[in-house]
Parts: C-alpha cells; structure tokens; sequence
C-alpha cells in the first residue's frame, strides 16, 4: 500500500487530498500545436492566472485535491501545475504516459518499431523514470500512468502503450488512468491490463460516462476496476442527463465505491483555442460538478456519504492502493 503520493510540489499522504476532482487539464497542446507559426503565442503571466484564479474558485467551493492526467505527447507543462500550486495550496498530481494513436505524438515510437526496437521496454523505461526521478530536470515526480485508446479498437500502438503502463506500474506501484472513446474500450483496456498482472483496482477506467450501457459498466465494476464519470459538462458528447441517469442507477445498486467525478476541462491551450463558443458548453467548466451535478444527485436522493465516497473515499483509497 502507498504510503505516499507524489504531487507536483512533493510528496503527501493520500489521506491529505480531501475532496478531488480526479480528471481536468490546466493546459493542453495537441501534437503539431508548435508547428502552427501563425498562432499568437501564449502569455505566460496570464495562463498562470487564469489557473490560479479557477483554482482558487474550486478551493472555495471545498475542493482540495487535483488530477491533471496530462500525458507526455499532450502539451505537459508540469511547471506551471507546480507554479498554480504554489500559489493555491491545491495538490496538483501530474501524470507521464502517451496519449492514443489518432491524436497522440505516435511517429517517433513506430518509427523506431519499424527497425525492431523493442518499443514497449523503451516506454515502460520512460514512465519508471518520470515516476521515480522526475521529469526531464523538474525534479517533479509524476504520480499516475495515463494512456488512451480511441473509438471502437484498440490498436497495435495503443496496446503497447498500455502494456508499457502496466509493467511501469508492476515495477513502482502507480496507479494507472485512462482514456477512451465513445464509451468503449474499458473491457478491452482492462483485459490487457490483467493480462500483464495489474491489480484493477489500481486502474481508472476514464470516460465511461460516454456510455449509458449499465452491462458496459458493470462489467468493468465488477472485476474491481474504477470509473471515472469525469466527462460533466460536455455535452455535446454525450448529455449530462445520461451521465446523471447512468450513475444514479449505478449508485442505487452499490458501486459507489468505484467512482470518481470530474469534467476533464481544459483551462488553456498551446496554439490556438478551441474554436468554438462558450456558448456552446455552457457548463463544462471545473465547478459544475459542484454547483450542479453534485445537487441534482442530492435532489435524486443520493445520499451525503455516497457523494464523499466519490470525492474523497475513492481517490484516496485509489492513491493507497487500498
């Protein structure tokens, strides 16, 4: 059991983190952002502001604790999570991993499978080290393996990926997260995970609330894994009034120890941002699982202590390995 978990700005007991969303973004680039010359570069003074601000508007709404599963490939800036934590008193824990393939920084690894390099011990190398000495010359320790798998399959990259998570995982004990698609790939995820001898219930399974299909969820709750119902707020996804209906009935049934929430919001990004109006996700920001979600479980009945198991029980009896 982990005694420890490391944070941006060292390490605290799982104990420490209280109430934590356990799947938002302060920044992201998506792989090429760089070569986009045009873009008006970002400020950094402001992006540090705009995060310490929403930090702290989370903080005085209770929350205390923070997972930005950032993977390498995504636009990682673990120096600024460290630089927003300073500032808040929030624990920020930061991630190392690679994304899925469609979206991920994938040539260099597949280039290099192309002349038979043994690819999965050089990422499983990568995340031990991240994990257990730092990142690049931060000093900052990752404190979670994020990977990902997209719509409908997983690939042959996405399956080394995550069998290069699972042996970083054996080797050090973190905890694994995850990406899918659509509502689809967790069993799959899961499947190769076991087959490489994960503990699951070191696993979060993430965007699972992109599927309303109870068997999808049940299937995955019963080999002891976590859901992550941290997609609030995008609806144009998936509706909340699903996500709601899905963990509600979830709830009702006894699961609420496997269960965390978040909205995997993206409070800035390399390049340009995303080209769409507010309007248009009027909710998914990092309080609406606050102000909203968490008062309309309230109003289906969901009772106080099954709220805490999600916020605080689970993340931290995720951490501990418990």
């Amino acid at each position: 059991m982990a005694a420890t978990i490391n944070t941006v700005l060292g390490p605290c007991k799982p104990s420490d983190l209280g109430v934590t969303l356990m799947h938002e973004h302060l920044l992201i680039g998506w792989p090429g952002w760089d070569a986009d010359i045009a873009a008006a570069p970002a400020k950094r003074k402001e992006v540090v502001k705009l995060c310490v601000d929403r930090m702290n508007e989370l903080k005085a709404l209770g929350m205390r604790g923070f997972l930005d599963p950032c993977p390498i490939d995504l636009g990682r800036d673990v120096e600024l999570m460290a630089e927003v934590a300073q500032a808040t008193g929030v624990r920020i824990v930061c991630a190392t991993g690679l994304y899925k393939e469609d979206m991920g920084a994938t040539p260099y690894f597949k280039f290099r499978a192309s002349f038979g390099s043994d690819v999965t011990a050089e990422m499983t190398e990568d995340f031990i080290k991240e994990l257990t000495d730092g990142i690049g010359s931060t000093g900052i320790k990752a404190g979670v393996i994020k990977v990902a798998t997209g719509a409908h399959q997983v690939t042959k990259y996405e399956e080394t990926v995550l069998r290069a998570a699972a042996r970083a995982h054996k080797a050090t004990g973190a905890p694994i997260t995850t990406h899918t698609d659509e509502g689809t790939m967790g069993r799959e995820q899961l499947d190769i995970f076991a087959s490489e001898g994960v503990d699951l219930h070191r696993v979060i399974v993430g965007h699972c609330c992109g599927s309303a299909d109870l068997k999808y969820h049940t299937d995955m709750l019963d080999r002891g894994a976590y859901l992550g119902f941290d997609r609030f707020g995008l609806d144009i996804l998936q509706p909340d009034r699903l996500r709601k209906a899905a963990l509600i009935g979830l709830l009702g049934i006894g699961f609420e120890k496997q269960i965390v929430l978040s909205h995997d919001s993206v409070w800035c990004w390399h390049g340009r941002p995303l080209p769409l109006p507010e309007s248009a996700l009027p909710n998914w920001k990092p309080t609406h699982v606050f102000q909203n979600v968490i008062p309309a479980l309230r109003e289906a009945g969901v009772t106080k202590e099954k709220i805490d198991a999600m916020l605080i029980d689970n993340p931290r009896r995720y951490f501990e390995g418990a």
